[in-house]
């Protein structure tokens, strides 16, 4: 198993790793074009890390990085994790979330933080099973903007 982290070069491998998530969030939303995947690629605020298991993409983790206005230093918000369901209970996921969190830590971040839902009892119960530093419980409001 290999952790990599992706360039705008990898659009095959962050497709995978779409198809992944999309299993395993049971989502069936249609999927960006190329050029949007390639534009996200390239955007140095967005990191792509994915796991690699015999050359195939077999689960990973997209980061937004969040600048700041009360420090210099960025923060990784880790955006959606998955693992092939397979695959899910080997330690992969736990081994992604490190491999992750040390890269931020050699690149100068404050820190990197996931949200899940707290009826999500899959999701909170991984997490909690990672070297997190501290928990918190939030409401999360979101605003429709389609009219």
């Amino acid at each position: 198993m290999d952790i990599i982290k992706l360039n705008s070069d990898s659009l095959t491998d962050f497709k995978a790793l779409i198809e992944i998530f999309k299993e395993v969030f049971e989502n069936d939303e249609p999927v960006a074009n190329d050029v949007q995947l390639g534009k996200l690629l390239s955007n140095p605020d967005f990191l792509v890390f994915v796991v690699m298991s015999n050359s195939k993409v077999v689960g990973g983790l997209t980061i937004y990085v969040l600048h700041r206005y009360f420090g210099t230093k960025p923060i990784a918000y880790i955006y959606d994790v998955g693992v092939s369901p397979d695959l899910q209970g080997q330690g992969l996921g736990k081994a992604l979330i490190a491999e992750v969190c040390n890269f931020c830590k050699q690149n100068n971040f404050e820190d990197a933080y996931v949200e899940a839902e707290s009826d999500d009892i899959d999701a909170v119960s991984f997490y909690r099973k990672t070297k997190f530093s501290s928990e918190l419980s939030a409401i999360h409001f979101t605003y429709d903007l389609s009219d």
